[in-house]
């Protein structure tokens, strides 16, 4: 009896052996959890027996459980390297959706040739749905999604709005105007002619095919007064791509109107335009608005903001993955998109996960179905881009370790040996 004791004594420092390598062999393994032997001790009795007598019968494996300690962070240069800084895994999936879900700490990713963001195996990290603003929509499992960078930021827009701010000098001469031109009075507005305006501006708009249209604005002061009573008058032509637009609603051309103190009256909301046809593209139709902050002051002449609402279809320029694992794109034309916020899970029973290899696991009916929660919330780790989690085994503990599994399986082949000798001094006893 004592032989069969003694093996499984050896079987069990053999699997102590087996663990300890493992972890040796894994110890540079991105995302790799160490593991532990557990065991047990087998006792054989019965009812009537003894309970001071019993010797027992061994030794057998209870179970390997990893332990989910944080490994060590190191840096990378790939923005597409993330590590989980406190619980929680990645998940992922294969993009054709015949793969169950997997879990994983292993945060090393690339971009495959379908640029999809994927595993060393090949699966899509998976990410929640965001608005503009980065903001989760839904955290269900059944709304992630494989994260895919786009090529472009989509369509081009085209401009539908400029708003500006400026001053416009009070001591601006006033430039007489004629609807007819006549040589007597030459003062007709002429963008070729500085002297038929006092000041100008200009930007660029974008069309419908996201073509860059210049847009000038010139400003004509057409009257002045010291008389609180009488508003200040400036006319405002809008130019676009050479053509002069025509107000759809109100005078024509557009005019500006000062109070005395340098305030503008009127308008107090955007101008629209009539459309400007566009070869092959649409109509582009703009609205000019100058605001509350448009002034008529002594100071000189200065623009205080100019901008457009249009842009151009633009390259993908760069990805951002913040700590709370929103992932932003940048593009060429100066637009960012939330692409979606990386999906992490967690698990009640992190030991009833089953392993597949490659620091990944799955669900099983131990370790409960998996927890979806938020980075930087609700006991979920944060997300570091830029980085990767290490393995957390300890190389001198394992090795220690390594040394007391072989002792054990020294002392139990010794057992055995000490058992066979025995048995054979029985067997040559002579009577």
């Amino acid at each position: 009896m004592a032989m069969y004791t003694s093996l499984t004594g050896l079987n069990a420092a053999q699997t102590d052996l087996s663990t300890t390598s493992n972890n040796i062999a894994n110890v540079g393994t991105v995302g790799f959890k160490r593991s532990r032997a557990e065991f047990g001790d087998i006792i054989s009795s019965s009812a009537l027996q003894s309970a001071g007598r019993i010797a027992g019968n061994g030794t057998a494996l209870k179970s390997i459980k990893q332990q989910f300690t944080q490994g060590a962070i190191q840096s990378s240069l790939n923005v597409m390297d993330m590590a989980i800084m406190g619980e929680g895994f990645f998940m992922v999936k294969s993009t054709s959706g015949t793969t169950d879900m997997s879990f994983t700490r292993n945060g090393s990713f690339t971009v495959n040739n379908d640029r999809f963001v994927v595993d060393s195996g090949g699966q899509a990290l998976q990410v929640y749905p965001v608005n503009d603003s980065g903001t989760v929509i839904s955290t269900s499992i059944n709304d992630t999604r494989a994260l895919r960078l786009p090529l472009t930021s989509g369509q081009p827009r085209a401009t539908t709005g400029i708003s500006l701010s400026l001053n416009l000098p009070s001591d601006s001469e006033v430039i007489p105007s004629n609807p007819i031109y006549t040589a007597a009075n030459p003062y007709v507005f002429n963008k070729n002619d500085p002297t038929t305006y006092n000041k100008f501006t200009s930007t660029t708009v974008y069309d419908s095919l996201g073509n860059p249209l210049a847009a000038e604005i010139y400003y004509v002061r057409t009257s002045s007064s010291n008389s609180a009573a009488t508003t200040n008058d400036w006319n405002v032509h809008v130019v676009v791509d050479g053509t002069e637009l025509t107000p759809s609603s109100g005078p024509n051309p557009m005019q500006l109107q000062f109070s005395s103190t340098g305030q503008l009256v009127s308008p107090t909301t955007g101008i629209g335009f009539n459309p400007l046809a566009i070869p092959g593209g649409d109509p582009l139709t703009v609205s000019v608005d100058h605001g509350t902050a448009t002034t008529q002051y002594s100071d000189p002449f200065s623009i205080v903001s100019l901008t457009q609402d249009g842009f151009p279809a633009g390259r993908l320029d760069s990805v951002t993955v913040d700590s709370d694992g929103v992932v932003k794109a940048s593009f060429t034309n100066g637009q960012t998109q939330a692409l979606g916020k990386v999906a992490v899970a967690t698990f009640a029973n992190l030991n009833g996960l089953k392993q597949t290899g490659d620091a990944h696991y799955t669900a099983t009916g131990l370790s409960g179905d998996p927890i979806l929660g938020e980075a930087g919330s609700s006991g979920v780790g944060t997300i570091r881009s830029g980085a990767l989690e290490q393995s957390n085994v300890d190389i001198t503990e394992e090795l220690v370790n390594l040394i007391t599994a072989q002792r054990n399986f020294q002392a139990n082949a010794k057992a055995i040996e000490t058992d066979s000798t025995m048995t054979s001094a029985i067997i040559n006893i002579r009577s």
